[in-house]
């Protein structure tokens, strides 16, 4: 990975925790699109693989409270499963307005490392796929290249499985 040099780039609270608890790790910068903040447009800008850079999405479940999914850029997180992980009946994403005052980050720079107070967490299981994920470092235009293993150990998380499963591409095709 050819990319800038930790010291180049401004410390997160997210890269500040890490320092603090010895984990390795590279800041990442990209250009940010206002109108594009979507994972798959951050994946292209950092020219890395969409199942390696991972969205933070945080849930509200029935009698569970709030929760953390980590899932991969190109996945929709499955509400059953994501519920059922929490150890709720039913699950829903917070509404956009909340998630600065819960977690203390605006929608694009959601890092599963460093919120207000810590949630249940749950990565989905392909993180463990990949020598490094990419998560966001707790700011839109950066992001934390890392081991998922010592990241899920760090926050605390379980590994499930937590998104909608793909189409099967054979489906619908006649031989």
């Amino acid at each position: 990975m050819a990319h800038k040099d930790k010291s180049q780039i401004g410390k997160t609270n997210a890269a500040r925790l890490l320092d603090r608890a010895g984990i390795p790790y590279s800041l990442i910068p990209y250009t940010v699109d206002e109108s594009n903040l979507a994972a798959d447009h951050v994946a292209a800008e950092l020219g890395e693989d969409i199942r390696q850079v991972f969205k933070t999405l945080v849930l509200h479940g029935e009698r569970a409270g709030h929760f953390v999914c980590v899932i991969p850029g190109n996945c929709e997180v499955d509400l059953k499963k994501a519920a059922r992980a929490a150890g709720a009946k039913k699950a829903d994403l917070i509404p956009m307005k909340e998630l600065l005052p819960l977690t203390g980050y605006i929608r694009g720079g959601c890092s599963p490392i460093g919120m207000k107070k810590p949630f249940p967490t749950f990565f989905h299981s392909t993180a463990l796929d990949f020598d490094t994920i990419f998560v966001s470092a707790g700011i839109r235009g950066l992001q934390i290249a890392i081991n998922p293993r010592q990241l899920i150990d760090f926050v605390g998380a379980a590994v499930v499985d937590l998104t909608v499963a793909e189409p099967n591409q054979e489906e619908g095709l006649q031989s």
